[in-house]
């Protein structure tokens, strides 16, 4: 009866399974964590693109603004000589020339003369390399 008391024991004990997590398990935890980091960066960098974007349409806005103010209050034509030292400077229209958001050596190209209306008076260095960057088409401003 002895021996039989001990078997039984024995196969309880062997039986019985210890706290903790096995290596698929982490794994599985470790490839979750690592699929939501890699969406929380996709995700950072669409706002931020976004955010340039709107911040580099605010500067056309602005720069339009400017020039339609120094065009009215100087009498100017449609025609006349553009330029950015008479909009941009320490008590002008605009402070300091703005840059693009994107890329902050990016300046903006100037046109020559003021140009009609519905048409920029200055575009994005950066209109070539993202196709999303500003919008073509600016009738609706």
């Amino acid at each position: 009866m002895n021996t039989t008391n001990k078997t039984m024991k024995m196969n309880k004990t062997a039986t019985k399974l210890k706290p903790g997590m096995t290596l698929i398990e982490i794994t599985v935890v470790i490839l979750v964590l690592l699929t939501l980091i890699a969406v929380l960066f996709i995700g950072a960098n669409i706002y931020k693109r976004g955010a340039d974007r709107a911040a580099c349409i605010l500067n056309q806005r602005n720069i339009q603004q400017a020039v339609r103010a120094d065009q009215n209050l100087n009498n100017k034509g449609s025609s006349a000589a553009l330029d950015s030292t008479e909009i941009c400077g320490p008590g002008l229209y605009l402070e300091v020339a703005p840059t693009c958001p994107s890329d902050k050596s990016t300046a903006y190209d100037w046109a020559d003369t003021i140009p009609a209306i519905g048409v920029l008076a200055a575009e994005c260095g950066l209109l070539g390399t993202y196709a999303d960057h500003v919008p073509q088409d600016i009738s609706g401003w």
